[in-house]
């Protein structure tokens, strides 16, 4: 008997991940939930076939009460990152400033 396909896994950083792909369970998630079809989640993600968008779906179906407290995590990662990357200065831009006050005469 073949072993039962798994449509999710999580990375080394704890994101939950769909099949052997970059697109993050998040995603597919939020679109489902804003009614979007698994087509059209399909199309809107196209490393993924539709078999792994119904997987990813029927996994979030399965285990929603892992899955929200899961993406309550991901939410709060995220603020954390925003809180501490606003407070760093814009080096990129800081670089482009001084590049054009060089080259202003």
């Amino acid at each position: 008997m073949q072993q039962p396909k798994s449509y999710v896994r999580t990375d080394e950083n704890g994101a939950i991940r769909i099949g052997g792909t970059g697109v993050l369970l998040d995603s597919i998630v939020a679109a489902f939930e804003q009614g979007h079809s698994p087509e059209t989640i399909r199309e809107q993600y196209p490393a993924l076939t539709l078999e792994e968008v119904y997987g990813a779906i029927a996994y979030y179906l399965a285990n929603t009460e892992e899955v929200e407290s899961y993406l309550r995590r991901q939410d709060a990662l995220w603020s954390e990152w925003r809180a501490r990357t606003s407070r760093l200065p814009p080096t990129v831009i800081e670089r482009l400033r001084a590049k054009k006050s060089l080259s202003s005469p």
